[in-house]
């Protein structure tokens, strides 16, 4: 396979291809040298000129009295190829959630570590229907993603107008903190100790987030509406069971 083919099936084809193997082959010069090289009309080559200078292959610059035409060198296409996996690899999950969605399918995003916490936990900021159905494990909370970032997921949350129904295990509490309080819009129900509450689950619109974050140390988000509403009535269930907490005093 020749180097215009192989350029063609990277997306440089045809009179691109010619002009930029023209650029190299010459070296810095003027469009007119373009022109000779590869007998295309000037109008073309001006065409795949400007073409290849989006793509960041050639470079317009001024010289003594005339405008100088420079190949750049051709590794900067590998960079450009890691750029743009980079870039896909941030919207596959969107992608494939839309994906999924037109083909009724669940859609099941996996992440781990720390930052993988961090960005499940965000998600249930785009919470739509105003309310988080929620189960905290407190102790694995503490651990990730800690006291001091949950401060500012609450704020957002706060600031958004999203409300939370939280429940909580007394077995797993290691602080006395985040009461049910109007202004953070949060209602704090315990529940019973026959119900343990070991993960963290937010169920919101049509998704369920999971985080694991002190043995396993990963996060999930589901999204489906059959899992969610059923998840949803699971929690309507226990939060009847459980018991309410008093409203701190708004001041």
């Amino acid at each position: 396979m020749g180097l215009e083919d192989t350029l063609g099936r990277l997306g440089i084809s045809g009179n691109m291809s010619r002009v930029y193997l023209a650029a190299i082959e010459n070296g810095p010069g003027p469009v007119s040298a373009l022109i000779a090289r590869t007998k295309l009309p000037k109008a073309t080559v001006y065409d795949a000129v400007s073409k290849l200078e989006s793509e960041g292959l050639l470079e317009r610059r001024d010289a003594v009295g005339k405008r100088c035409i420079v190949a750049h060198d051709p590794s900067i296409m590998l960079e450009q190829i890691e750029a743009r996996r980079q870039m896909v690899g941030e919207m596959l999950p969107e992608l494939r959630a839309l994906f999924n969605a037109a083909k009724g399918k669940p859609n099941i995003r996996f992440y781990e570590g720390s930052e993988g916490i961090r960005t499940v936990m965000l998600d249930s900021l785009t919470c739509r229907d105003g309310t988080l159905y929620c189960t905290y494990a407190m102790d694995e909370i503490m651990e990730a993603p800690g006291l001091d970032w949950m401060e500012g997921y609450a704020a957002e949350r706060i600031s958004k107008g999203i409300w939370m129904k939280v429940m909580r295990s007394r077995s797993h509490d290691r602080k006395d903190i985040w009461p049910s309080d109007r202004k953070a819009k949060r209602e704090v129900r315990f529940a019973p100790e026959h119900v343990p509450l070991g993960l963290t689950i937010q169920i919101y619109d049509n998704r369920v987030a999971i985080v694991s974050a002190k043995k396993e140390y990963y996060g999930l988000i589901i999204e489906s509406e059959e899992f969610a509403t059923m998840l949803r009535t699971f929690f309507s269930v226990i939060w009847a069971m459980s018991e309410p907490t008093q409203f701190i005093k708004d001041t």
